[in-house]
C-alpha cells in the first residue's frame, strides 16, 4: 500500500504550480524540496534542467534490486569492472571474492561503493543490460520524462536527470524500508569470503550522524562534471521533506543548502552562500544559458 501511495504522489508531483522559487540563496544549480507525505512542492530552483547525476543513480539501482525480489541473502561472485567502467572506478572490494547481495546493496547506498553497485546489476536476471532496461522502465513508470540511466553506478555521464524527476524517485524510494535503513546506516562492516576478509564502511552524508538532524533517506553523488549532489529525506519544520540538490561546489555545499532550506522552512531565515560557491553557480548557469537567481 505504501508503494502505491508513493507511486501516486510521484506521478502527480508536478501538478502543482511550477513557479515556487524560494526567497533563499542556494549554492546548488538545481534544487527541489517536496513534502514527502503529500507530494506538495515547497521550493524549486531550475527544477527542469537536465544534468549528470553521478551516484544519485544508485537510488534507482536500489529500487530495481528490491523490485526484482532477488534473494538478499544470496552470496554473489564479485566480478571485475569492464574496461569502460574501470577508467573512472575505485573500489576496495577484491574481484573473485564473494559478498551477500544485501551487503552490496547497503554499501552502495550508504557509502556509494561502485563495485557493489556494478555487481548488483551484473547479477540481475538477464545481466547488466536487463538491469539498465529495468532502470529506465521504472523511470518511465514514475513519470520521470527527463531522465536516462546508462549504468548502475553513476560513473557514466549518460546518467542524467532533473531535480524535478529525482524528487519523484525520492518519493518512490522512501516507500522502501530497506532503502531508508541502508542509506542512513552510519557504519557497516562487510564480511567477504573466498578469500575471507572484512571491510568497514562509513556513510558519505555526515548529516546521518548529526544529533541535530533526523535523516530518513540519503544518497550523495559526485563527478567533476556533475558537481556535488545530494538527495535526502529529513524532518524540517515538522514536515518530512525530500530535498534534491544538484551540482554545487565543494563537499560541504549541498549540506549547507540542506541547512539553508531547513532554516527557511522553519522561520524564513535567509543564509549566505560562500563566494566561491556563488561563482561556480553563476558559471554553470551561464554555460547552460540560464540566468543566476
Amino acid at each position: 500500500m505504501r508503494h502505491l501511495f508513493a507511486f501516486t504522489c510521484a506521478l502527480f508531483l508536478y501538478s502543482a504550480p511550477t513557479h515556487l522559487r524560494a526567497d533563499v540563496a542556494l549554492a546548488s544549480v538545481s534544487a527541489v524540496a517536496v513534502d514527502i507525505t503529500s507530494g506538495r512542492v515547497l521550493l524549486q530552483e531550475h527544477p527542469d534542467v537536465v544534468l549528470p547525476i553521478a551516484s544519485i543513480t544508485k537510488l534507482m539501482t536500489a529500487v530495481v534490486v528490491l523490485d526484482s525480489q532477488a534473494d538478499l541473502d544470496a552470496w554473489l561472485n564479485i566480478k571485475d569492472w569492464d574496461q569502460r567502467t574501470a577508467k573512472n572506478a575505485y573500489s576496495r572490494i577484491r574481484p573473485t571474492s564473494q559478498a551477500r547481495r544485501k551487503d552490496l546493496l547497503r554499501i552502495a547506498l550508504m557509502s556509494s561503493e561502485n563495485r557493489a553497485a556494478y555487481n548488483l546489476a551484473e547479477h540481475h536476471p538477464g545481466g547488466t543490460a536487463a538491469f539498465i532496461r529495468a532502470m529506465n522502465d521504472k523511470a518511465r513508470a514514475l513519470g520521470m520524462t527527463q531522465s536516462n540511466f546508462a549504468d548502475s553506478t553513476g560513473l557514466s555521464l549518460q546518467n542524467r536527470s532533473s531535480a524535478g524527476d529525482l524528487a519523484k524517485l525520492l518519493i518512490a524510494g522512501d516507500a522502501y524500508p530497506l532503502i531508508r535503513e541502508y542509506s542512513t546506516t552510519r557504519q557497516h562492516t562487510v564480511n567477504f569470503r573466498k578469500p575471507r576478509y572484512r571491510l568497514g564502511y562509513g556513510n558519505t552524508n555526515p548529516l546521518t550522524a548529526s544529533s541535530r538532524w533526523q535523516v530518513d533517506l540519503s544518497k550523495t553523488g559526485y563527478l567533476t562534471e556533475a558537481g556535488r549532489c545530494l538527495v535526502m529525506v529529513a524532518d524540517m519544520a515538522g514536515i518530512r521533506v525530500g530535498v534534491v540538490l544538484l551540482n554545487s561546489l565543494g563537499t560541504r555545499s549541498p549540506l549547507g543548502d540542506a541547512g539553508r532550506i531547513r532554516r527557511w522552512l522553519t522561520d524564513g531565515t535567509r543564509s549566505t552562500v560562500a563566494k566561491a560557491a556563488v561563482l561556480h553557480l553563476q558559471r554553470v548557469l551561464h554555460d547552460l544559458g540560464l540566468t543566476a537567481p
